[in-house]
């Protein structure tokens, strides 16, 4: 096997362009997906059951149901209906709400995992719902689940690729797009597989450091 340096060269164009874009899904879909998990964990903890159960069937689908055929739903299916949004949105949205089922999920353990002393404390003090949640259970619960919400950042990053199936010319869309053109794929696929190792294993070695500052 031949390496071509001039072909690194000549796509590291291409490399950065649809690494903008993977980056801008990733922050994105990130963000989604941990205000839309917190919703629902919320939601499911209501009292009213007929709030629980719609909640529950859709989660409960969303994540039995590969990342993949949603994305191709709301992408061709939705335009059906006079809903069109671009393909960067529609992987966002995609990518977002496939994860908040998971980062709910996270939220409902860390919730669960306040003492019980600090819910008996708030009542004693005569807390209203709305300051007990904010002020004593949400930032215990999440300070808790800030690395296993990292974990699901590194899952949504090595998802992204997904994108490619609807136009999206993220980083392996252009390394493929690149690829086609010139007839040349062992440097691009390289380029790409290097740069997701380089964002992907720092990460998660930040994660682990971040896990052993909180716990102390």
């Amino acid at each position: 096997m031949n390496w071509d340096w001039s072909a690194v060269g000549d796509f590291m164009p291409h490399f950065w362009d649809g690494l903008l874009v993977t980056l801008q899904a990733l922050a994105l879909g990130s963000l989604i997906a941990f205000a839309l998990g917190l919703v629902w964990a919320l939601l499911m903890r209501t009292p009213t059951r007929w709030v629980r159960w719609p909640v529950g069937v859709v989660t409960e689908f969303v994540r039995n149901t590969p990342l993949l055929v949603q994305l191709f739903f709301l992408f061709y299916v939705l335009p059906e209906w006079n809903i069109t949004f671009s393909a960067l949105t529609t992987g966002v949205v995609a990518i977002g709400l496939h994860y908040s089922t998971y980062t709910m999920q996270v939220y409902r353990a860390g919730i669960e995992g306040v003492p019980v002393g600090q819910w008996e404390a708030a009542t004693a003090l005569s807390l209203p719902v709305r300051r007990t949640w904010t002020a004593v259970i949400l930032p215990q619960a999440i300070r808790r689940v800030v690395p296993a919400l990292g974990n699901y950042v590194i899952a949504m990053l090595k998802d992204t690729p997904m994108l490619m199936t609807i136009t999206v010319l993220e980083m392996l869309g252009e390394a493929r797009l690149y690829s086609q053109q010139h007839f040349q794929f062992t440097e691009p696929l390289t380029v790409i597989g290097v740069a997701f190792i380089l964002i992907s294993y720092p990460a998660s070695l930040l994660l682990r450091a971040l896990e052993r500052r909180l716990v102390r």
